[in-house]
């Protein structure tokens, strides 16, 4: 025995010593200073990979919007005055909207004229030698599509449009008309196409300066959209184009337009786009660019996304004067670009631990060891730290975790045990019998089991007739008594005071119940012997006994309980209202 006391290690010991190897510390620290390095560079060329890709975008917006403001110099240069009417002008704007439609086909084939008495003229590309002129030269009618080739191609008819089209209502001729410079109209859908499309417009005036009809070209978003979609980030990152209040130009990860359930197309915002990341992103760069001072150029950022990754990303403010007003953005989680230096610090890792290997193989079979142990123990505590008394440890060792494990399940048993009687406790009662519940659904084919409440007649009048230590023994008698009247399988338990309930764990039938009702009742009626030989005439001490039965009485602890209560003292009325004529008695339940 003291051989083994003598060579018994420590928890100390045991958790300390596989741990003390130089080689393992300094293993670690190899490869910790290898993650920050390689995470400082990371940090580094994702700002400037963000930067570059942001820029790539502006530029491509750049050469798909910068084109718009030549052609409408093309189709009206400066200075040119107009006629108030364009009837005799057809043939001269046909040959000028064909020369400012040929500068940039693609995204500005379509150029078009409305002036202040509703006439409109308008030249709509759809190939280098295919064009269409759309004509109304008066208010009242309806356009007139003319298709032909080339610059003086013969017109031919091709349609009428059904409804009525008036220039002045439209939203590109009231921008213009109230600007003197060039101006966007917002973003809208394009009824035709379905695609998104951004108005330039312009003013146009007459021989003595006087206003006379705006011009304008729609420039396609398209080709934008494709671009920022096919555009190489990294493998979950996403770049998209927002205009200020959010609504999406164009997307890498989600569509910037959405079918309604009336057929037709409604723009989506960035909070809408059902991709997390892009409207955490833009959440973040809102809240930069109301910032007072906000930095002009391109901007780089770290947010967290809703799911816990950390983001790199990067902005710019996009603008022209014309008014144009757009936000381009590029997120990319920082895994993406870790995924190389996990790697060399994974390599490195293994390379380093191979010297350790030996004691980190040990080690970590011992930590899982007690490691596991601890956790029972400290699960325990949760457990009954919440009310569950009686969860089992299961822990068995010789160290002093093993003492510890031993130690509070002495600690378990005395919580749920009553210091005078010995007998289960309040606590320990209602777990057993919320338990017992839990274990049964409450259908008539289960078994029933019933709670006996019991209290003593006259208690006060021992305690103060003979003592207080006296009570206490006739209260450990009591215990002794009804645990002796009842089944291995049922459980005896003392309240408080001298209040005592019984779990019978089976009840057969409402008869058998009363059976049991009645001895335990019959074994309170004999003297005590924790009184001696002394005795008080007229004085019939005894208790008083209440029961519930589950389900019958009550589908819960509580109510079974609070039942059996008032059962038992209906019952202690009842007998004090047959017993009142003695003076004796009188005088003692008063007391009582």
């Amino acid at each position: 025995m003291l051989d083994k006391e003598k060579f018994r290690l420590s928890l100390r010991q045991v958790l300390t010593i596989p741990y003390v190897a130089l080689v393992l510390a300094l293993a670690l620290t190899i490869v910790g200073l290898s993650y920050v390095a390689g995470s400082r560079a990371v940090d580094t060329v994702s700002s400037h990979l963000l930067l570059e890709t942001v820029g790539r975008i502006g530029q491509s917006v750049d050469r798909h919007i910068v084109g718009s403001g030549a052609v409408l110099e093309a189709a009206f240069p400066d200075g040119m005055p107009v006629a108030p009417t364009i009837d005799a002008d057809i043939e001269s704007l046909r040959t000028r909207f064909w020369i400012a439609t040929s500068l940039h086909l693609d995204p500005n084939n379509y150029v078009y004229f409305g002036n202040r008495l509703g006439q409109g003229v308008g030249l709509y590309r759809h190939s280098r030698t295919e064009g269409e002129l759309r004509i109304k030269l008066k208010p009242e009618d309806m356009r007139t599509f003319y298709r032909f080739t080339g610059i003086g191609g013969k017109l031919a008819f091709h349609s009428r449009e059904s409804k009525l089209f008036d220039p002045r209502t439209r939203p590109w001729y009231e921008a213009g008309a109230t600007r003197s410079a060039h101006t966007w109209t917002a973003v809208y859908i394009d009824f035709g196409t379905a695609d998104l499309v951004a108005t330039r417009a312009r003013r146009v005036l007459g021989p003595r300066g006087e206003f006379e009809g705006v011009v304008a070209t729609d420039v396609s978003l398209r080709a934008l959209n494709e671009f920022v979609s096919r555009l190489p980030v990294s493998r979950h990152g996403l770049a998209f184009i927002v205009e200020p209040d959010g609504a999406l130009i164009a997307s890498s990860a989600s569509a910037n337009v959405k079918l309604m359930p009336d057929g037709s197309k409604t723009r989506l915002s960035a909070s809408e786009s059902g991709n997390l990341v892009i409207a955490a992103a833009y959440g973040e760069v809102r809240k930069r660019l109301a910032e007072p001072g906000s930095k002009s150029g391109a901007q780089t950022f770290d947010f967290r996304a809703p799911d816990g990754q950390v983001i790199h990303a990067a902005y710019d403010r996009l603008r022209d004067d014309a008014g144009l007003e757009w936000v381009t953005v590029v997120a990319m989680p920082r895994g993406d670009f870790m995924a190389g230096v996990t790697g060399n610090v994974v390599r490195m890792a293994v390379l380093s631990a191979l010297a350790a290997l030996v004691a980190i193989a040990i080690g970590l079979r011992i930590l899982s060891w007690v490691a596991r142990d601890l956790k029972h123990l400290s699960e325990a505590a949760l457990r009954v730290g919440d009310g569950q008394l009686n969860w089992p440890v299961g822990i068995k060792r010789p160290d002093e975790i093993g003492q510890l494990a031993k130690s509070f399940e002495t600690m378990q048993q005395l919580l749920q045990t009553d210091a005078l009687t010995s007998l289960a406790n309040r606590e320990a009662f209602m777990l057993r019998l919320r338990q017992k519940i839990g274990q049964s659904s409450g259908s008539p084919g289960d078994e029933r089991f019933a709670v006996l409440f019991i209290d003593l007649n006259r208690f006060k009048h021992i305690n103060d007739h003979f003592g207080h230590e006296a009570g206490d023994r006739v209260l450990i008698e009591v215990a002794q008594r009804l645990r002796s009247a009842v089944r291995s399988g049922d459980l005896v338990a003392r309240l408080s005071g001298d209040e005592f309930v019984i779990l019978l764990d089976r009840v057969d039938s409402g008869e058998g119940l009363e059976r049991v009702r009645q001895e335990i009742q019959a074994s309170l009626k004999v003297p005590f012997m924790a009184l001696g030989k002394e005795v008080l005439d007229g004085i019939d001490f005894g208790g008083s006994v209440g029961e519930a039965i589950y389900p019958d009485d009550g589908a819960d602890a509580e109510s079974l309980l609070k039942k059996a209560d008032r059962r038992m003292y209906g019952q202690k009325f009842a007998e004090r209202a047959q017993g009142s004529s003695h003076p004796l008695r009188r005088a003692s339940d008063q007391r009582k």
